[in-house]
């Protein structure tokens, strides 16, 4: 199960360390407005229901220590190889293209000891600052 606080999921952007960081100020900027999960990963092997529109979700630092607040304003599941373009903009990491996207993220799940191939069902969620 995902920590809570305030009775809200928590969401912990990428890895601890550097990464965490600059996801979470990405998302303070404004720039990042979505970010994806690993549906096996993520949510089955943690025993958490996908995220709703409308939830309220707290990212927090390394320490798990309350960043700010987001609110879901759309999800969608998908296979690796179908998330689009406009998705991985959205991501607001610098990705030059879908094909770098999928490079960076298929990295990044296998470094985690994750499988990912095309068929791997992918979480792909917008958020909306609600509070930093």
């Amino acid at each position: 199960m995902w920590p809570r606080i305030d009775n809200l999921r928590v969401l912990e952007l990428g890895s601890p360390g550097p990464l965490r960081a600059e996801l979470n100020a990405l998302v303070l900027a404004g720039r990042k407005t979505a970010t994806a999960g690993h549906l096996e990963a993520d949510y089955r092997a943690e025993g958490e229901e996908l995220e709703h529109i409308g939830e309220h979700l707290v990212f927090v630092d390394d320490d798990g220590g309350r960043v700010g607040e987001v609110e879901v304003v759309g999800l969608s599941v998908m296979p690796f190889a179908a998330v689009p373009w406009e998705f991985a903009e959205a991501e607001g990491e610098g990705f030059r293209s879908i094909e770098h996207w999928r490079e960076a993220h298929h990295r990044f799940w296998t470094a985690e000891g994750h499988e990912v191939n095309d068929d791997t069902e992918i979480v792909c969620i917008h958020l909306r600052l609600v509070t930093s």
